[in-house]
């Protein structure tokens, strides 16, 4: 599961990952983390199994929590010319016998192909 953490002046100055996992006992991997003195803004991933414990642990810390279950969304724009399939860290894009860019489930939501694509026409879900 994916989650996006939205932290507030208060709860940035917190070690929050590492309570949750001291709480919980679950791994928390961060995908993507912006953290600045007054705001902070992470994707994580943890398993399935113990999502909802570790969500409840982050929101009794002050911490937003945001369930992400979309893929990259890709607009009519897009020209499947293939500068994201390379950049994925994941292998989560792939081009189909057609030539057509098929994003699959596990994407972690880096934001590295919505950087890369050459007409604008990946974006992240809100």
């Amino acid at each position: 599961m994916l989650f996006r953490l939205k932290f507030d002046s208060k709860a940035v100055k917190k070690p929050v990952i590492s309570m949750v996992t001291l709480k919980t006992s679950a791994l928390v991997n961060i995908i993507r983390a912006e953290v600045g003195p007054r705001r902070g803004e992470l994707i994580v991933e943890v398993d399935d199994e113990v999502a909802d414990k570790v969500e409840n642990a982050f929101r009794e810390l002050g911490v937003e929590v945001c369930r992400l279950e979309k893929k990259v969304e890709r607009s009519e724009e897009c020209v499947h010319c293939g500068a994201c399939v390379s950049i994925c860290p994941v292998e989560a894009i792939v081009v189909e016998e057609d030539g057509r860019i098929e994003f699959l489930d596990k994407c972690v939501l880096c934001g590295n192909c919505v950087n890369v694509c050459p007409v604008r026409a990946l974006s992240l879900p809100v």
